[in-house]
């Protein structure tokens, strides 16, 4: 059987996808690389928010559209937790639906599909379409240590989505890691819905250091393991001496604050204590003076007054963040937030966003200037058009896209360095100038013709 997986939404979604392909995969089935050439054709579709809602239904009624007969359309992720027969009812094309991480169900399904026989010339089909899918390559690769959430955060419904926290056993982890190493990729990206709270749901107290000490034993190979979605209250002195002890642990971490108004924080149900959150930052300074720290806020929470917002302002200078994600409320129906009353007008949402961004991006420039003259690991991520012109980069150099240890994959700046590599390759380089979000570096030795 052919298949082909539409993945949207967040690094989470996408190790899901990957893990239904390696399920279809030991089933002996193929990936191809357009939907109009598969048998069935998977959507795993996201349902954080409103706009996400939107964007899966949009996907399925076009595939739907476009569905030949025979086709199969299956829909499975997180919208089906909540909308599963909603869906059906209203897109009678669709002939399953699966639930998030309803692995063997997938693998059941396929097992009794009939490939199709598509005639060549009435659907238009290169002589490619039966041709497997083969993937180059990558540099970095998601692993997923848990799902679903314990927090009540009112704006999120990830707990009724995914359920209550649910951790993947190490062994597994492990295993995984492992699979990833040997096909070559250099870093391993661990997500989560909350990656701090891991093995709690397994009887561990404090259980992600201990992880990540049999991470980095299980794949030395790999030089970068790099930590995203940690949640304030859970990140401790030991998971910091942990990442600062462990030689292949990126001095990077990622906690998404969401705000720095401690009546929003409030009103929101998350940790509101902002003098416990500048001691943990502190905490982790001192454990890693060179650590990269990564955050999140939401802007126009309903009842956000503008002194609440001066305050989260204020509190990003403060705190000197490398990388700020800034996104502006948006109203997830099931969700308690969507019913409270001061509603943030769009206008000013749109205003805070941007008020904010401006902030984040004076910080930026300033620590990007710091590391202009210092010497930095290079992993490369593409050498293909990198090579055309750079706004604010000289001219008539040739350059690679790379990232650093403070950047990570998709979200954070990049690493513009000059000379041919080939993507997977780790190169020490000099920093020569820095833009806002990015650097652009020099090889400290002479560049080798890529492999």
């Amino acid at each position: 059987m052919r298949y082909h997986i539409v993945t949207l939404g967040c690094a989470k979604n996408v190790a899901d996808s990957e893990r239904i392909e390696r399920v279809l995969g030991a089933g002996a089935h193929v990936a191809v690389a357009a939907p109009q050439h598969a048998d069935v054709v998977i959507v795993n579709t996201c349902g954080f928010i409103d706009a996400s809602k939107e964007e899966s239904v949009d996907t399925i009624v076009g595939l739907a559209v476009a569905k030949k007969a025979g086709q199969r359309l299956v829909v499975a992720g997180c919208l089906t937790a909540l909308h599963g027969e909603e869906l059906r009812a209203e897109v009678p094309e669709i002939d399953a639906v699966f639930g998030a991480e309803d692995w063997a169900g997938i693998g059941a399904y396929a097992r009794a599909v009939e490939p199709l026989r598509l005639d060549a010339q009435r659907y238009e089909l290169p002589e490619s379409a039966a041709i497997p899918l083969v993937r180059a390559p990558r540099p970095s690769a998601y692993l997923k240590i848990s799902d679903g959430c314990n927090a009540p955060c009112t704006f999120c419904i990830i707990p009724r989505m995914k359920g209550k926290l649910h951790s993947a056993p190490a062994e597994e982890l492990i295993a995984e890691a492992r699979r990833l190493a040997a096909e070559g990729v250099r870093e391993i990206v661990l997500v989560a819905q909350d990656s701090t709270d891991y093995g709690r749901d397994l009887g561990l107290r404090d259980g992600l250091p201990e992880l990540l000490e049999r991470l980095s034993a299980a794949v030395p190979e790999v030089p970068w393991i790099r930590l995203m979605y940690a949640y304030p209250g859970h990140v401790t002195r030991r998971l910091a001496g942990t990442m600062a002890a462990l030689p292949n642990v990126a001095h990077y971490i990622d906690i998404p604050l969401q705000h720095a108004s401690e009546a929003v924080l409030r009103r929101m149900k998350r940790p509101s204590n902002t003098r416990l959150v500048r001691e943990m930052f502190a905490m982790l300074r001192e454990a890693m003076p060179d650590i990269a720290l990564r955050t999140t806020f939401i802007v126009g929470y309903p009842g956000e007054t503008e002194r609440e917002f001066e305050e989260l302002l204020a509190f990003v200078r403060e705190l000197a963040f490398d990388h700020v994600g800034c996104f502006t409320f948006s109203p997830q129906s099931e969700s308690p937030a969507a019913r409270e009353p001061a509603q943030v007008p769009e206008r000013v949402k749109k205003r805070r966003q941007r008020a904010l961004m401006e902030v984040a991006q004076q910080v930026s420039t300033i620590r990007n200037r710091a590391f202009v003259g210092r010497e930095i690991d290079v992993l490369v991520e593409s050498s293909d058009a990198a090579r055309a012109t750079i706004d604010g980069a000289p001219d008539g150099r040739g350059f690679v896209v790379g990232r650093s240890y403070r950047d990570a994959p998709e979200v954070d700046g990049l690493v513009l360095l000059e000379g041919e590599y080939a993507a997977g390759e780790f190169v020490r380089a000099r920093v020569t100038r820095a833009l806002a979000y990015d650097l652009i570096a020099a090889p400290v030795a002479a560049p080798v013709p890529a492999r």
